[in-house]
């Protein structure tokens, strides 16, 4: 690792003052992180959507823990020096359940976390059937979580699933309090078309984040148009996942099907590069410097 915490912080915190439509793939778990860093990528995007998908199989219907949150984010910290941005969801209760929650996942590693306005239990923000908490004590939250903290240089970024259910302007309205009670960037989540987008990235102060999710609400815009825009970060947050979950379905179902995999062995990523992802050179090398016979 080439570089602290902290300065690791500092600069994302610059980057996203910049606006240049950042792309954030998203990680469920350490693997998937490191092929992120493998393929060049700035910073890594910690889907809470991917840890239910991946860890538990289930859907992103709030019923990932903080300490599975926690756990994870901790595991992709120790294999990366990359910034992350952490889907902490609702901040996991009240005002003084999100306190902790900032502490935890802070300490886990985290260059800016992500929480949103649903009620909990709270659901994909995509998924019908969701619903806000009051302004009030949306407000309050995330006041809480800008005096938790310990790195002022750490980014809270306020979400809302307002857009929904009571409209974009309404929406608005909510990220504009946010900002005012200390968001660094807000994320008005589902937009339904690109003059949506272009509206909220003209009308609101601080950096935004545009969420690009196949099959979503939101139209699937290119990098260069979001930049024009004055997008900040732009997620992908399951891409990795929804590759890998068909080429497994296909690749599985050939081995199924033909009792072998020779039809399909070049979809296969080989023995050394499976090792070579993971590292295995330097764990050898530690070994080695290690060994006491």
């Amino acid at each position: 690792m080439t570089s602290s915490l902290a300065e690791r912080r500092r600069a994302f915190r610059a980057c996203m003052e910049r606006r240049e439509a950042l792309i954030l793939p998203g990680a469920g778990n350490a693997l998937t992180a490191r092929v992120i860093a493998d393929q060049g990528f700035d910073a890594v995007y910690v889907t809470g959507a991917g840890i239910a998908n991946t860890y538990l199989g289930a859907p992103d219907i709030g019923l990932v823990t903080l300490t599975e949150l926690a756990s994870t984010v901790s595991a992709i910290s120790e294999i990366t020096d990359l910034p992350l941005v952490v889907d902490i969801d609702t901040g996991f209760g009240n005002a003084i359940n999100t306190q902790r929650t900032v502490r935890v996942i802070e300490r886990a590693g985290a260059a800016a976390m992500q929480m949103e306005d649903q009620v909990f239990p709270k659901k994909c923000g995509h998924f019908a059937g969701k619903a806000v908490i009051g302004l009030d004590e949306a407000v309050s939250k995330i006041k809480a979580a800008v005096d938790a903290r310990e790195d002022p240089n750490t980014l809270l970024i306020a979400r809302t699933d307002a857009r929904a259910i009571h409209g974009l302007e309404a929406a608005l309205d909510r990220a504009e309090a946010f900002i005012e009670a200390g968001a660094d960037m807000t994320f008005v989540e589902a937009p339904i078309s690109v003059d949506e987008m272009r509206i909220i990235a003209q009308r609101l102060s601080v950096p935004q984040v545009a969420n690009m999710v196949v099959g979503g609400k939101t139209p699937l815009i290119a990098q260069a148009e979001l930049q024009a825009m004055g997008f900040a970060m732009v997620l992908y947050a399951n891409t990795a996942l929804q590759a890998a979950m068909r080429a497994m379905s296909e690749v599985l179902g050939v081995l199924k099907v033909q009792g072998d995999v020779s039809a399909v062995i070049d979809r296969l990523a080989d023995f050394e590069e499976r090792q070579r992802l993971v590292d295995k050179e330097n764990y050898d090398a530690a070994e080695a410097r290690y060994r006491f016979d």
